[in-house]
C-alpha cells in the first residue's frame, strides 16, 4: 500500500497522553462523510503524573510507540496530530462582553469583537486561554439568541464559557508532541474531547454531566442546552484505586492493577465472599487467599471519593438540578463492573457507562471501550471543529497554520502566542 500522509485532510490522528497510557487513533472520512477508524496504537505511559507531564523522555517514547502503532495499522503516514490536554490546573470560569454594532446588521467580524471582549480578564501571567465557548448571545436585551449573525441591534452581548491551563503544562505537551517527530495541529480539552464521542445530542440538550475517570485525572464537563456549562479536572482517579488495593494487600502495583481489572468490583454487597483470590507472595513469601469481597472493600471507598467529588463539582456548576438524563462515565476507571450503579447511588441520579460512538467502519470493535473514549473525541473533534459550539481557539489555530488567518482576531493572536511557544522548542 502507498503511504497517505496524515496532511491529507480527509485523515486525522487523535494522541490522548493520560497519565498511565498513551493512545494513538488514525481516523479517516468516506465520501458519505462517515468516520471510519483506520488504526489504533496504544503504549504504557509513565511520564505523567495526575494529567501533567513529568518526564519529557519518557512521555516523547510512549507518544512515538504508540503513533507508530497506529501508522502501521492504518498503512498512513502521520504528520500532524489532534492532542488532548488535561490536569487539575485546568480551570473554567463564565464571563460576559458586549460590543456596539456600527451597521444595524451584526457580522462574523462583530462576534470576533465581542468575544475579544470577553477575553479582557486578569489572568497570572503563567495561565493562557484554551477554549472560548460562546454559551448563548444576546441582542438589543433578546436572549436565547444561537447565531446572531445576521440579525439587526444595536447591542450585542455573550455569556462565554472560557477554559484557561498552565502555560507550562501546554508547552511540554507540544515539546513531547515534536519530539516525537511530529506537529500539533490542535490542542483540545480533554473532557471536551471525551463528550464528542460518548454523548447523545439529546443528553446535551436535556442537561448530562460527563464524568471521564482516567489514571491520574477524572475530567468532568456538564452539558445543557447543547452547550457545555461547566468544566473541571480533578486529581484524584483510577491510579488511586491501584494505589489503596497495593498498600490494603501488600502487593506490587502491577499486581494491585492485574486484580483490580480481573477481580474488582465497585460494590461490595455483589461481591462474592465464597470467592477465593490468590495474592502473590513478596519477597519469596507464601501465597495468600483473600475474599473477592475483601478486594470490592478496599475499591468501593475510593470509588466513592471519586464521585463525591464529582458531585461537589456539579453542584458547583448550578447545573445540578437541570441534568434530566443524569451522568454518563466513561475512561478506564469506569471499567470496574457496578460504577454505573455506584455512581447513581452516590450521585442520587441515573449513570450509564460510555463507550465511542458514531463511527461507521473499520476498527470501531477495537475502539468500543470507555478507555478510548477520549482518542476517539479527538478524531471526531478535528474532523468537525464546530461541534464545540460556537467560534474556538481551534478553528483559527488551523487558519493561521495554513497561513490563512487574516487580521489580528482574538483567535489568531491565541494561535500566535501558541506559534511563539514552537518558536521556543
Amino acid at each position: 500500500m502507498i503511504p497517505q500522509t496524515a496532511m491529507n485532510e480527509n485523515i486525522v490522528v487523535g494522541v490522548d497522553i493520560g497519565t498511565t497510557k498513551v493512545c494513538a487513533v488514525v481516523a479517516g472520512k468516506d465520501d458519505l462523510d462517515r468516520v471510519n477508524i483506520l488504526g489504533v496504537g496504544m503504549a504504557p505511559s509513565d511520564g505523567l503524573n495526575r494529567g501533567v507531564v513529568v518526564n519529557i523522555d519518557r512521555t516523547v517514547a510512549a507518544v512515538r510507540e504508540a503513533v507508530e502503532e497506529a501508522e502501521r495499522a492504518a498503512g498512513v503516514e502521520v504528520q500532524n496530530v489532534v492532542v488532548g490536554i488535561a490536569g487539575d490546573h485546568v480551570q473554567s470560569f463564565q464571563t460576559r462582553g458586549v460590543v456596539t454594532i456600527n451597521a444595524n446588521e451584526i457580522t462574523q467580524n462583530d462576534v470576533q469583537r465581542l468575544l475579544e471582549d470577553t477575553t479582557h480578564v486578569a489572568l497570572p501571567a503563567d495561565r493562557e486561554i484554551l477554549h472560548v465557548i460562546p454559551q448563548e448571545f444576546i441582542v438589543d436585551g433578546q436572549d436565547g439568541v444561537a447565531d446572531p449573525v445576521g440579525m439587526s441591534g444595536v447591542r450585542l452581548e455573550a455569556d462565554v464559557h472560557i477554559i484557561t491551563g498552565l502555560v507550562s503544562a501546554a508547552k511540554n505537551i507540544y515539546r513531547c508532541i515534536e519530539k516525537a517527530g511530529f506537529r500539533v495541529s490542535d490542542l483540545v480539552l480533554e473532557p471536551l474531547a471525551s463528550s464528542f464521542s460518548v454523548l447523545h445530542e439529546d443528553e446535551k440538550e436535556v442537561g448530562v454531566a460527563l464524568i471521564d475517570i482516567g489514571g491520574g485525572t477524572t475530567d468532568i464537563a456538564v452539558f445543557e442546552d447543547h452547550t457545555i456549562r461547566h468544566t473541571a479536572v480533578i486529581a484524584v482517579a483510577g491510579d488511586k484505586v491501584t494505589d489503596d488495593i497495593r498498600k490494603g494487600l501488600g502487593v506490587m502495583r502491577d499486581q494491585a492493577e492485574q486484580l483490580k481489572r480481573q477481580f474488582g468490583v465497585a460494590l461490595a454487597g455483589e461481591a462474592d465472599s465464597d470467592e477465593k483470590i490468590e495474592i502473590p507472595g513478596i519477597g519469596g513469601r507464601d501465597e495468600k487467599t483473600i475474599g473477592r469481597d475483601a478486594l470490592a472493600q478496599i475499591i468501593q471507598p475510593r470509588l466513592e471519593e471519586i464521585l463525591e467529588i464529582a458531585a461537589m463539582e456539579i453542584k458547583r456548576s448550578g447545573y445540578g438540578r437541570h441534568l434530566g438524563v443524569g451522568a454518563v462515565l466513561t475512561g478506564g476507571g469506569s471499567l470496574v463492573p457496578y460504577t454505573d450503579e455506584l455512581a447513581a447511588e452516590v450521585l442520587g441520579m441515573e449513570a450509564r457507562v460510555g463507550r465511542p460512538m458514531g463511527l461507521s467502519g473499520g476498527l470501531v470493535e477495537e475502539v468500543s471501550d470507555p478507555k478510548f473514549s477520549t482518542g476517539v473525541g479527538l478524531v471526531l473533534y478535528g474532523m468537525r471543529p464546530d461541534i464545540i459550539g460556537g467560534t474556538t481557539l481551534s478553528e483559527e489555530v488551523r487558519a493561521h497554520q495554513n497561513g490563512q488567518a487574516g487580521g489580528e482576531t482574538l483567535m489568531a493572536r491565541i494561535a500566535n502566542r501558541m506559534k511563539a511557544w514552537f518558536d521556543e522548542l
